[in-house]
This record gives structure tokens, sequence and C-alpha cells, in this order.
């Protein structure tokens, strides 16, 4: 099994999410996350002083698929996430060894 965390800018969620159930992505954890890359800081206004935001909102998705759906649910990412500009994100993965649902108590494929 692998799990793919997509760090994306959050008006991409949603077409991230219909595009993952598209595919039979079923689960998925969702968070706002703040960071820092190559995308330049932004320059804020309030109350007539001006400041420097240089950790931007973004969201982060992570799934867990089986290995033969790794290569699809990242070219999918990819394709509606990307806007051609920087900050559009990045995409990790990794192996998971072993996953279990609480609830019943499956194991492995079963529990995704």
């Amino acid at each position: 099994m692998i799990k793919i965390e997509s760090i994306i800018r959050p008006e991409k969620l949603d077409e991230v999410k219909k595009a993952l159930g598209m595919l039979g992505v079923n689960g998925m954890t969702v968070t706002e996350v703040e960071g820092v890359g190559k995308q330049p800081a932004q320059s804020r206004l309030y109350r007539g002083q001006s400041f420097t935001v240089d950790l931007l909102d973004k969201i982060k998705v992570e799934v867990v698929v089986p290995e033969e759906k790794k290569e699809a649910v990242i070219e999918e990412i990819i394709k509606v996430a990307r806007t051609g500009e920087v900050g559009d994100g990045k995409i990790f993965v990794s192996n998971i060894n072993e996953v279990y649902r609480i609830r019943t108590g499956e194991e492995g494929r079963e529990a995704l």
C-alpha cells in the first residue's frame, strides 16, 4: 500500500476530491496547513499597516491506496491541481506497511 500526501492550492480541493472519487479512492484526510516554498511572500494591509505573509495557506490531502493505483492517483492529482504557476504544491509518496480498521479489526487492503 502507498500513502500519497499532496500539498495543493485551497481552490483546487474540490477538483482533486472529485477526481480521486472518480478513480475509486473512497477515503482521504484533508487538513488546512500553512507553508513556505518558492512561492513569493504576499504583502497585505491590516488597519492601514502593511505586513508580509510568508506562510501561505495550503491544503494537504492524504490518501492510502493499493500499489497498482499509485500512478493513476498521482497523475490525476497533477492534472487537476496544476496551474503552471509557482505554488502549485508537492506530492510525497511513502510505503505503508500495515493498515487496521479500528471498528472491525480488518487488516491490510480490506481495511482501506
